[in-house]
Parts: C-alpha cells; structure tokens; sequence
C-alpha cells in the first residue's frame, strides 16, 4: 500500500514538518514520490520515480518552505503499473478551468471503466483511470463549476461504485477545498488556537507551533496512519468521504 498526506489550511502554511514524516516511510514504500502545492489558480507539481529517501528532488521540497492552502503529496508501493515517472501520484487534470490533483492508496480489481477523449490515463495504474473516470462523472453530472456542497454530494454517490473494486484510500483537490476518501487506512487531524508542540513518529523531530502561527490558524492534516505521536489523530469510518475547507471539516448533505 502506498501512504498519503494532504493538508488543508485557512492561511498559506508551509508542510515541510509534515512532509519529512511521511518521506521517512519511504524505506518500504520505495516506487517513488509526488506533492502539489496549489497557490491560487496556480499549481506547483513535483513528481519523482525514485525513493522520497533517495531523491534530490524530496530534499528540496523537505527544505523548501512553499505556502500553500492545499496540498497533496503521496509515496508509492506499486501494485499496478510499472515504477515509471508516469506511473507517479498525485496526478494532474484540468475541469473547468481550474487543476484538480488525485492521489490514491489502494488497489483496484478489474477497474476499466469507459472513458471518453477528454479524460484518459497516461500511464498504466489503476489509480489514474480512477481520477479520469471520477473527472468524467463530475464533467458529466455539472456543467460548470458547483459549489462544493454540490461536489461533495456527487463524489459521495460515485465513491461506492469504486469501493466494489477494492480498496481505495483518496486524496482530491481543486484549490478550493479538499476531500478524502477512506476505505481502510486513513486519518486526519485539526490544528487549531492553542497550538503545542508535536513530534514525529518515526523520526526524531518535533516542531513548535505556537511560535510559528497565530490564533486564527487552522490546519487540517490527513494521512494513510497519523504522522505524530502526541496529537489527537481520528481515524476515518470505512467508505468515509470528508470534506475539508480552511482547516476545517465542511459538514454536507447527501441526497
């Protein structure tokens, strides 16, 4: 299984911290590494086939204190499509004018759904036919951009048609919010006022918060298994799907 992290925020934060977590579990999951960073309309996107352990391009980014309101980054075990730097999350596409970035943990079972020209995978895993198919729907069910009331109720009616293939662990952006979807593995957490101190799991690093934000910051962190050790983590119901929008959860109807 691959790991995932998102982050969600009220202001531009930087998530090095957290990033550094994830990277470090990249011993077992090796196949390679992505992260976006929205800023506005605009898209920072670095992918890489090689170890987040390993890679140049994963020390940059761990260095690099890019601020961002929403951000996915994912480390890969391949399960299907070879260790190529197509084959690599979070995967891109544009809807409306706007970028949309996928990331996924998890395997699908005979997934190949039809997909028309606008929408069509360029490497081979079933995570990208995934996306395009989820971008085909959203395409097919709006004609212009929703409000992301909207958005949430449709993907709420598509995640089910996914789950009946296997496991699917999903991280969904357009710069505006952020929506995860859990099958088996996946938590999230709500940074707020007061902010304390935090330390790595699996790495021997902790961060102040207190001293690097201020009282109306909001942080929403999501990942595959709870990156720190001292911070109330909760863990996402099977065939879950949360919306997060300026650091916090944005309740919605289903139909």
């Amino acid at each position: 299984m691959c790991q995932l992290l998102g982050m969600n925020a009220n202001t531009p934060t930087d998530v090095m911290f957290s990033f550094t977590g994830l990277a470090t579990r990249a011993d077992e999951h090796k196949d390679g590494f992505g992260i976006a960073f929205f800023e506005g309309h605009g898209l920072r996107h670095f992918v890489d086939h090689h170890s987040a352990r390993d890679s140049p391009l994963a020390e940059l980014v761990k260095h690099y204190p890019i601020r961002s309101d929403n951000v996915i980054a994912h480390i890969r075990k391949a399960t299907q499509g070879q260790v190529l730097l197509e084959n690599t999350h979070p995967f891109q596409r544009e809807l409306w004018g706007r970028y949309w970035v996928f990331a996924h943990n998890g395997n699908l079972v005979d997934f190949h759904p039809r997909l028309h020209a606008a929408f069509r995978p360029v490497g081979q895993t079933d995570s990208e036919r995934a996306f395009c198919w989820l971008m085909q729907e959203l395409a097919k069910a709006h004609h212009h951009v929703p409000s992301i009331q909207e958005l949430s109720r449709t993907l709420a009616e598509l995640m089910p048609q996914l789950n009946r293939h296997g496991t699917f662990n999903m991280l969904l952006s357009n710069g505006q919010a952020l929506w995860a979807h859990g099958s088996t593995h996946l938590h999230y957490l709500i940074r707020r006022h007061p902010f304390g101190q935090a330390r790595l799991r699996d790495e021997d690093l902790s961060v102040d918060f207190a001293a690097q934000t201020t009282t109306r910051d909001q942080v929403a962190v999501i990942a595959t298994e709870p990156l720190t050790n001292d911070e109330p983590w909760t863990a996402f119901q099977p065939g879950e799907l949360k919306v997060f929008v300026d650091g916090a959860l944005a309740p919605f109807e289903s139909r």
